[in-house]
């Protein structure tokens, strides 16, 4: 008797199947949702962290270079850091983030874990060097820090993330900006260039009261027309002080000094006035003018008062120039030693 054996096929059910790949395929929107939402706020994030970081470059570039104007033309700290303050504030407000001005903490006290601080830096090259806001005389950098957090100008905003409950998120960008202050002198430019240098000195007292706004010989008695390039009588707020010719307490010279040969003429003179001083100049001085270990550099004296340099140096009204400061002049007429101590 032979047992027969039935072989049965099973099927899933319809209904069954079809709730199968209705979860599936929620799983699967749900999945491209979140990766549309990833994709789109991680772009709107790199863009506001680089338009953060063009802002923060901007500001702390135009502070340091108002506070660098402002000293060089003033020598008063605390003025020319707080003008640079206001002028930080401004370029970053003006340099929208998001279609927002931030706002910087203008950090008054100048605390060092502020948004925005001042301080001294000794190495430019090394980017671990410290950043010191004790030596206020020396602040020769600027560093700003623009911030969306909940405690200013709000966190940087979510959209498709907020249906996974990420609202949004804080974030910062820093920049800091510096200033060569500390100039030790000039050496022989490259390609033919020459320096922009005056050969005539002043004395370091006048110096003194000229950035201080008082003393002898300091008057406010004319205005530079920028537009026009001209010279107009009456006050501005910027101080003038006589530079040539001056007593010097060297009899027989008037603060021209030789920068070159010893032995240089009103034609030498007048090349450097208009176009500076040249590499042939400078090997005079074995390529480089520069101070000593004493801060100090002696420079040759040039005898007399010459008017034939007159019209050179109306030629160069308005354009900036370089000049040397002296502390003591030694030796009378073409004897004459100045000893160089700032630029």
């Amino acid at each position: 008797m032979t047992k027969t054996s039935n072989l049965f096929l099973r099927r899933r059910h319809p209904a069954a199947r079809r709730g199968t790949i209705t979860v599936l395929a929620a799983f699967f929107s749900v999945a491209v949702l979140g990766m549309v939402a990833m994709s789109v706020d991680i772009g709107y994030i790199l863009s506001m962290k680089e338009e953060m970081q063009r802002t923060a470059d901007s500001a702390a570039l135009a502070a340091c270079w108002d506070y660098g104007k402002n000293l060089s033309q003033r020598n008063d700290n605390s003025t020319s850091i707080q003008s640079a303050r206001a002028t930080a504030l401004l370029f970053a407000v003006n340099n929208q983030v998001g279609n927002d001005g931030p706002i910087l903490d203008a950090n008054s006290s100048n605390h060092a874990e502020g948004d925005l601080v001042f301080g001294y830096v000794d190495d430019f090259y090394d980017p671990d060097a410290t950043f010191d806001t004790n030596s206020t005389q020396l602040f020769n950098a600027v560093k700003v820090r623009v911030r969306r957090d909940s405690q200013l100008n709000g966190e940087v905003p979510s959209f498709f993330a907020r249906i996974f409950g990420h609202n949004g998120q804080p974030m910062y960008a820093n920049a800091t900006a510096a200033i060569v202050r500390d100039v030790r002198g000039f050496q022989t430019p490259n390609g033919g260039a020459t320096i922009d240098l005056l050969p005539f000195a002043l004395d370091l007292d006048t110096w003194n009261d000229w950035m201080a706004e008082s003393g002898p010989g300091v008057t406010d008695d004319w205005t530079w027309d920028a537009a026009n390039q001209e010279i107009r009588s009456g006050a501005d707020g910027w101080y003038e002080v006589n530079l040539y010719p001056q007593g010097t307490g060297s009899p027989g010279n008037r603060g021209t000094v030789d920068i070159g040969s010893n032995n240089n003429s009103t034609a030498d003179i007048s090349r450097q006035i208009l176009y500076g001083i040249s590499a042939d100049d400078l090997a005079y001085h074995n390529g480089r003018l520069e101070f000593d270990h004493h801060g100090e550099l002696g420079l040759n004296g040039d005898t007399g008062i010459s008017a034939g340099v007159k019209d050179e140096l109306k030629a160069i009204k308005g354009h900036p120039r370089t000049i040397p400061i002296f502390s003591q002049v030694n030796g009378p007429g073409n004897n004459a030693i100045y000893t160089i101590v700032k630029w």
